[in-house]
């Protein structure tokens, strides 16, 4: 999945939460307020997102916008780059990581063992990964 910035994540957390097209006017005026960018500032993100194919502009008396991807979808790609390129792929990494430096509390990993306990599937030997000695690779 092609990058997001996080200058052109502002736009896209605002198509996201709307869950509509949105003329530009509406997203320039939220980030004026918000963060105090300037119209050719935004104009050009806009432009960036569209060009990435990230976002679309639909062609009516006044050009709206939408995303192409989901919020979700983003998150689930940007997750897996991270955990790919600071974990070694190990998502059980992560956790351990996050785990010994405090990050998640009693509650957290309470909460976190019933996701695995009621939520996920067992994972199948078929979707593991083997070396050809046999060995498992991570």
């Amino acid at each position: 999945m092609t990058k997001i910035a996080d200058s052109e994540l502002e736009i896209m957390r605002i198509l996201w939460r709307e869950g509509r097209p949105m003329p530009f006017g509406e997203i320039r005026a939220e980030l004026e307020d918000k963060i105090g960018w300037k119209k050719s500032t935004i104009q050009t993100l806009v432009s960036r997102l569209r060009d990435k194919g990230i976002i679309t502009a639909h062609d009516k008396y006044v050009t709206m916008y939408s995303a192409n991807i989901s919020q979700e979808e983003y998150i689930q790609s940007e997750g897996q780059s991270f955990i790919d390129k600071m974990f070694d792929g190990s998502a059980k990494n992560l956790v351990a990581s996050l785990c010994r430096g405090g990050k998640l509390d009693e509650d957290d990993i309470d909460e976190l063992k019933t996701f695995f306990k009621v939520d996920m599937p067992p994972p199948s030997f078929a979707a593991r990964s083997h070396s050809p000695e046999g060995g498992n690779i991570r």
